[in-house]
């Protein structure tokens, strides 16, 4: 099921984030390049909004796998 955004007084709690980091990290620069718009509509597409527990946001999932191809990271033990 896809989640749907949600919208607290706490979301405000990671607007500075972006001031803590390193800006000039290639990670962080590479997600100003990357039209996430792209995977929300072709991702989409496979969740469903009535069926099953929400799931993750596709931009979470998508910089995940973005950071586990970069990095050579594998999931298995």
């Amino acid at each position: 099921m896809i989640s749907k955004q949600k919208h607290t007084a706490q979301s405000n709690l990671f607007n500075g984030l972006a001031e803590l980091l390193d800006q000039k990290h290639p990670l962080f620069l590479l997600t100003n390049f990357i039209n996430w718009s792209i995977f929300e509509v072709n991702f989409s597409q496979h969740y469903s909004e009535k069926m099953g527990t929400p799931a993750k946001p596709i931009r979470l999932m998508v910089a995940l796998l973005i950071l586990k191809y970069v990095r050579n990271l594998s999931d298995e033990i």
